[in-house]
């Protein structure tokens, strides 16, 4: 079959289940199709590594894919494509690659015309970037450059702008409430308030969802401050008004006590300016232990704290990340086919679709607050459902 093109492909940020399934949709549906899939290994880290010399092993950088190389892949979680956090416009110096240091010596280069050049020379006709707002923000700048770039949103806290859904969501949320479930047993064996901190920058989806299904009884949120003495007070009624005698609440890695900041767990930023989020679970629930006999008569109540971490991201795909991702990838290969670029494939109430890619650096996603969340008892409200898509909170969309 002649070769219609060549389809390069990439997964960027932080890994999970769902992303090996959206890249074994786009080289099936190409190759049967007559395209030619190359998987552009870790990111956009891989693309600035090429070296443009065809007698060079570029394998580390990219590989072509088959129907055999992608079929097993699918059902497994993370990426076999590996991925990084790298931003190819702001490489810190200590970052350029070495073919390239005696050309890029600033403290922070743009590595952006490597990048063009090293597409062009694969033979990269259509790109697909699958990641979240940080690895399409880069996807909609190569866009603005010329480049003809289609984006799959992807990230656990399901804040990509633009769609209802981002891959790797469900997953999170079946997980974490599939965790938490464990966890009740120790909680419960000791009659504790259990503090476990959960994924989520400045939305806070994946503390809602699980809380409104049922496994937490409350839960802070990054996009509202709260006072760490009402949350102990309402968990310890909470605590009191259960059978087993505990109670749990799930915390945002981006939540913050009242007059307080994020926490971090170090100063190191990764190329996109973030620093990584980590603590607050823990500074909450020493705040409660100590604040415990206000409102225990006098009593201390012991906590645990747990993070859910990268648990939450590992292992395979569960149903929805193993269909979304499918139709994710068939949706970006029918753009590709039907000769369009510069969008983002999505789902909006239901039905898939495309956005602008501008889309994801043109909004926020975050939880609606005064619509979704009671910030006097910190739970999610369970009214005015109707009409509302099946992940239910996850429509705000703001300049």
């Amino acid at each position: 079959m002649a070769n219609k093109g060549v389809i390069g492909i990439l997964t960027g940020g932080g890994d999970v289940p769902g992303l090996n399934p959206a890249i074994r949709a786009v080289t099936i549906r190409a190759v049967r199709e007559g395209y030619k899939v190359i998987g552009l290994r870790r990111g956009w880290g891989g693309i600035i590594d090429v070296i443009r010399d065809k007698d060079y092993d570029n394998s580390a950088n990219f590989i072509e894919l088959t129907k055999q190389v992608v079929d097993k892949a699918a059902r497994t979680g993370g990426t076999f494509l590996h991925t990084s956090r790298t931003k190819p416009s702001k490489v810190a110096k200590a970052m350029v690659p070495e073919h390239l240091k005696d050309t890029y010596q600033d403290e922070i280069n743009d590595l952006t015309p490597e990048v063009i050049k090293n597409l062009e020379w694969i033979g990269i006709d259509h790109l697909i970037a699958t990641g979240g707002d940080d690895t399409l923000s880069y996807a909609v700048h190569l866009n603005d450059q010329g480049v003809k770039v289609n984006a799959i949103p992807k990230t656990m806290d399901n804040d990509v702008p633009g769609t209802d859904y981002c891959i790797g969501f469900s997953t999170c949320i079946s997980r974490t409430i599939s965790l938490i479930n464990n966890l009740r047993t120790s909680v419960g064996s000791h009659e504790r308030i259990a503090v476990l901190e959960v994924f989520g920058r400045y939305a806070g989806f994946t503390a809602m969802l699980p809380t409104m299904a049922g496994a937490a009884h409350r839960c802070v949120i990054p996009e509202h401050q709260f006072d760490i003495e009402k949350l102990t007070e309402l968990l310890v009624q909470d605590r009191y008004d259960n059978p087993s005698n505990y109670s749990i609440v799930l915390v945002s890695e981006g939540a913050q006590i009242a007059g307080g900041d994020m926490m971090f767990s170090d100063d190191e930023k990764d190329a996109y300016g973030h620093a990584k989020l980590g603590g607050i679970g823990d500074l909450v629930s020493n705040k409660i232990k100590e604040l415990s006999p206000k409102f225990n008569k006098g009593r201390r109540i012991n906590t645990i704290s747990q993070r859910l971490g990268y648990m939450v991201r590992c292992g395979d795909p569960d149903a929805m990340d193993a269909i979304v991702p499918m139709a994710y990838g068939t949706l970006a290969f029918d753009l590709i086919k039907n000769g369009e670029s510069g969008k983002l494939v999505c789902l909006q109430h239901g039905q898939y679709g495309s956005v602008p890619i501008s889309t994801v650096t043109s909004m926020s996603k975050v939880v609606d607050v005064e619509k979704h969340y009671d910030t006097d008892r910190y739970h999610p409200f369970y009214h005015d459902l109707d009409g509302l898509p099946m992940m239910i909170m996850t429509t705000k969309y703001s300049v």
